[in-house]
């Protein structure tokens, strides 16, 4: 049973209820338009929105100085908070305690909530299903995306007694927090599976490092380059591939997406940063400097940009997928990373790729290693896909729960 199926048992306790009759907002809420005057010698809190029913959360904290409209009003804990514009897409929620004295603009609608008869929980899980927002994006003109006042207050809600409104909640709260437990759950072996192959690919170098040493890639005279400058005048729909520093991903992989081509102008300029089969792929320039790829001849033909590096190690004596998991383990980034020169835009130069040392063990049993290393990251991505299939499973979970703890189902 995985994690899913784990929670959605917990709903299966239930007994049924008949259906209890909806009321329009209007009976429960009243919409409350009162503003205040920003002084700009006091601190204040906003508070905003998130989309899709995802609840309310603190903005910023501002002095009323940098407030331009003077006017605001002060939301109250248990609110329910409309955005004028946002409420077609979820833009709604219930205040919570830690947001009371929170702004919001005029843009906003902040209705009060007849505690006597409506329990705020309530009517915040209620929002947040299919069928509280179709009737939000159903009200008003299909050329004008804002709703009024009187829109919320035309939708309805059903309405049980408030000892049953409490009996879901307690009910609701108790699956919302299993589903928390098991997505916390996920999202740790998640972690744990990105970060084991490369700390076991960290462990074994430093193996390796204690037997054989670490030997210089200088020492191998490898053809170290980076890729012509200036070239976005030369960009076509085909033609060579343009290999930028941003489609060298994370975890050694060339990035697919976003492809950009070039064709190469007459003349040698760009002759030494076409790659080869082997070749390591290194960013020098910008945000992900340090990340690293080896080029296969499976991938488009093409050259590097000036902010990616070329290293042709000889393959007679050097396994480049052996290389890229050195330089991907903790020492090889370490030694990357520490190279780095600049602040505002950090870079190593072909100095630093030829300073690189690694233990290099014989030919074969890079090869060895190498397999063994990549067998564990496809065993990694394995149970990270089955993780965010599950994650998948548990973001539908909560709003079928809702649906039937709305039906009298739970």
């Amino acid at each position: 049973m995985n994690l899913a199926q784990r929670t959605a048992a917990i709903a299966n306790r239930k007994t049924a209820r008949p259906p209890c009759p909806s009321v329009r907002l209007g009976e429960v809420l009243a919409h409350r338009k009162e503003f205040i005057r920003i002084d700009d010698t006091a601190d204040y809190l906003r508070c905003r929105v998130q989309l899709h029913a995802k609840g309310i959360v603190l903005r910023d904290r501002v002095e009323g100085a940098l407030i331009k409209t003077k006017d605001q009003q002060v939301c109250r804990a248990g609110e329910f908070l409309v955005a004028e514009i946002d409420a077609k897409v979820g833009g709604f929620g219930v205040v919570p305690p830690e947001l009371a004295g929170s702004l919001v603009s005029s843009h906003y609608f902040l209705f009060v909530v007849d505690s006597d008869r409506l329990d705020q929980r309530f009517l915040d899980y209620y929002s947040k299903t299919p069928a509280f927002r179709d009737q939000v994006r159903a009200q008003g003109s299909t050329n004008y995306a804002a709703i009024r006042p009187s829109h919320v207050l035309g939708y309805t809600i059903p309405l049980p007694p408030l000892p049953e409104q409490r009996r879901i909640v307690a009910k609701l709260d108790r699956l919302n927090t299993a589903l928390a437990d098991a997505n916390e759950r996920r999202r740790d072996a998640i972690h744990a599976a990105t970060r084991l192959p490369t700390a076991h690919a960290a462990a074994l170098f430093q193996r390796l490092s204690v037997r054989y040493g670490r030997r210089p890639f200088a020492s191998f005279s490898p053809h170290v380059t980076s890729g012509p400058r200036n070239w976005a005048k030369h960009y076509q729909t085909s033609g060579l591939r343009f290999y930028r520093a941003q489609d060298i991903g994370a975890f050694g992989r060339v990035c697919q997406d976003s492809k950009v081509f070039v064709a190469a102008p007459p003349g040698d300029q760009a002759s030494g940063a076409i790659l080869r089969d082997g070749d390591l792929m290194i960013v020098i320039t910008g945000a992900t400097v340090g990340r690293v790829a080896v080029y296969r001849s499976a991938l488009e033909p093409g050259l590097v940009s000036q902010h990616v590096a070329i290293c042709r190690l000889p393959t007679s004596d050097v396994d480049p997928t052996f290389v890229l998991w050195g330089l991907r383990s903790a020492n090889g980034q370490a030694q990357l990373l520490g190279q780095r020169y600049g602040q505002g835009k950090p870079g190593l130069n072909l100095s630093n790729i030829r300073a690189l040392a690694l233990p290099f063990p014989p030919r074969v049993e890079q090869t060895r290693i190498a397999s063994e290393l990549n067998r564990l990251q496809e065993q990694a991505d394995q149970l990270v896909g089955s993780q965010q299939a599950s994650g998948g499973e548990l973001d539908a979970l909560m709003p079928a729960l809702l649906d039937r703890a709305f039906r009298g189902e739970l």
